[in-house]
């Protein structure tokens, strides 16, 4: 399928057709958008993360903007996860007391009148660390309990984090999704919730509720560019994993902006490729990725792919590539190591490799056929998603400072 040393990349060309079987996004509406936002705005010390623009490099590499929204501000928990988390538990919450979300506060969810209604509820999740955290984190803030399993690998920092949050966690001796496979069978047989933002047959609701809440992030961005004066990004990267993140992305995107939304690429590590690999096989089906994933992009080794952002990435995603760990690597450097006058990013494994990859595409010149097809020049304004800081900072140091997965 791909050369695992190498960057590999698709083309979509029905990304751009007026398709009426194209899978549907009304999900991710303006409406839906603007109650979990609101919902959020109720969570203690709810504020936007910070957009950044990277001027220098921006003119260094030949394109007119580039743009980073920063999720390692996000409620004090290093990364973008918990956005996912915290709505879908609200959201669970707010079915059980025959309310809408959109108009109810977090106050009300965690007063005794609530708590007596509802009772003791576990939550159980599978996670890398990020949506495990805030889950707990969540979960901890309703006076729930919350229980985390842990793919085999995991950072113990992150098993440490998550269990500061009030979780029940361990880590377990399988890949990400045999530990998912676990947690709902934890879920079934003690009368659990599962709240995972990979979905399959039967089980979609919540993680399309995970999927919304992710929306947050992108329509402040969308907010923050208007403030600053600036137009629209004509290209946007997104990472995946299950897909999950990068599907409500780029449903927003078609949402919003309907045939004008943004050129968008999609960008895997080659040891958990599952969207290029679906991309690549091209049956319109999702396709796993099985076995060890051994990457540095921790929340991006997942096998399975979301079927339900499989379909939005599948119906409307420009590109796909999947690239070596040395491409996060490069991009955790360049955003830590800034150019004078550029701001200074932390970003972690899973949060560079958009910026590491178009750096590259912009830099070298073997991938220019990637840069062609994206219609990537000098006119160009890209929005990057750092979607963690270094949640796990003794791995940060070891990339950053002692130059581990060194740039090929």
């Amino acid at each position: 399928m791909s050369n695992k040393n190498k960057i590999n990349w698709i083309c979509n060309k029905l990304s751009r057709e007026s398709v009426e079987s194209k899978f549907h996004t009304e999900f991710l509406s303006k409406s839906t958008v603007d109650g979990v936002r609101n919902f959020h705005k109720t969570l203690p010390k709810y504020e936007k993360t910070p957009l950044h623009s990277l001027k220098e490099l921006a003119t260094h590499l030949g394109v007119d903007e580039i743009m980073v929204k920063d999720e390692s501000y996000r409620f004090g928990l290093n990364a973008f996860k918990v956005l996912g988390g915290s709505y879908a538990l609200g959201n669970y919450i707010c079915e059980k007391i025959g309310k809408d979300i959109s108009k109810v506060s977090f106050e009300e969810l965690t007063s005794d009148e609530v708590k007596e209604k509802i009772g003791d509820i576990t939550f159980v999740t599978a996670t890398d660390g990020n949506h495990g955290r805030g889950v707990a984190w969540m979960a901890n803030k309703l006076g729930q309990k919350s229980v985390v399993f842990m793919p085999k690998g995991s950072s113990n920092i992150r098993l440490e984090n998550i269990r500061a949050e009030g979780a029940e966690a361990s880590i377990t001796d399988l890949n990400y999704d045999d530990a998912v496979r676990l947690a709902n069978k934890y879920a079934e047989e003690n009368n659990g919730v599962m709240v995972q933002d990979t979905a399959w047959e039967g089980y979609e609701e919540i993680p399309n509720w995970i999927m919304q809440g992710y929306t947050t992030l992108i329509d402040e961005a969308i907010d923050q560019i208007e403030e600053m004066g600036k137009e629209m990004p004509t290209h946007v990267f997104l990472q995946a994993g299950v897909g999950s993140f990068a599907g409500a992305i780029e449903g927003y995107l078609a949402e919003r902006f309907k045939g004008n939304r943004p050129i968008t690429a999609v960008v895997e590590p080659n040891e958990a490729a599952c969207i290029y690999k679906s991309a690549f096989i091209s049956d319109g089906e999702p396709h796993a990725v099985t076995g060890d994933m051994p990457t540095i992009m921790a929340g991006l080794a997942c096998g399975e792919p979301n079927i339900n952002g499989w379909k939005i990435l599948r119906d409307y995603a420009d590109m796909y590539i999947s690239c070596p760990d040395y491409v996060s690597a490069r991009g955790m450097r360049i955003l830590g190591n800034s150019l004078k006058g550029d701001p200074k990013v932390i970003s972690g494994e899973s949060g560079a490799v958009g910026l590491g990859i178009l750096s590259l595409i912009l830099e070298d010149s073997s991938l220019r056929e990637i840069a062609e097809n994206l219609k990537l020049d000098e006119k160009s304004r890209v929005l990057v998603i750092s979607t963690e800081g270094d949640t796990d900072p003794e791995n940060y140091r070891k990339i950053t400072w002692d130059g581990v997965q060194q740039s090929k």
